[in-house]
């Protein structure tokens, strides 16, 4: 996999700091501990406000996780294309199907540890039902999904637990999404 703002020699520790810092300056804290293998897909709720990024950024950098996350395309635009995906961005075309679920499958297989940060909402507006394209990626991988969270009412964030998906998608997103409903977006509006 390329280098990202993960795994960057120098820098990665030196913004590491920095992110432990700011998170203790604005009172934060983070849930979760390093993990030794990372090969997982990794979801992120409630996805509210464009501020997630960088409080991700942050919990990410701290708890020493290398991830890439799916973004919509128009984010890799010129000219900051090539910072988004430094910061561990795939351009994702939302506007028609592009197989999307079967190629990180793939990206799985070719990978010994590979973690993707997907919000299951999809988008920063309220959703009524999430995307299930991270389910399907974890199920079709035989990888566990991280149930990573912000719950801004605690000014906490990181990864609640690990869930093996059953095959049940149904029954499955029910369990899922139970782990936040007590969770508070940046946008308590939009959680």
């Amino acid at each position: 996999m390329r280098t990202t703002v993960f795994s960057t020699p120098i820098i990665t520790p030196l913004l590491r700091c920095i992110s432990i810092a700011v998170l203790k300056l604005i009172g934060w804290r983070t849930r979760g501990e390093e993990l030794a293998h990372q090969r997982f897909v990794l979801i992120g709720a409630p996805h509210t406000s464009n501020w997630d990024f960088p409080l991700m950024l942050m919990v990410v950098l701290k708890l020493r996780l290398r991830v890439f996350w799916m973004g919509k395309n128009t984010l890799f635009s010129f000219p900051f294309g090539i910072l988004m995906k430094w910061l561990g961005g795939i351009p994702i075309d939302r506007s028609a199907a592009h197989n999307v679920v079967n190629a990180t499958v793939k990206q799985y297989q070719h990978n010994h540890e590979l973690v993707i940060l997907i919000p299951p909402e999809g988008t920063r507006s309220k959703v009524k039902q999430w995307k299930t394209g991270f389910y399907h990626i974890a199920d079709l991988a035989d990888v566990p999904i991280v149930l990573g969270y912000v719950d801004a009412a605690k000014k906490e964030a990181g990864f609640a637990d690990f869930y093996v998906p059953s095959g049940d998608m149904e029954k499955d997103i029910a369990e899922i999404r139970a782990v936040y409903a007590t969770k508070t977006g940046l946008r308590a509006e939009n959680s």
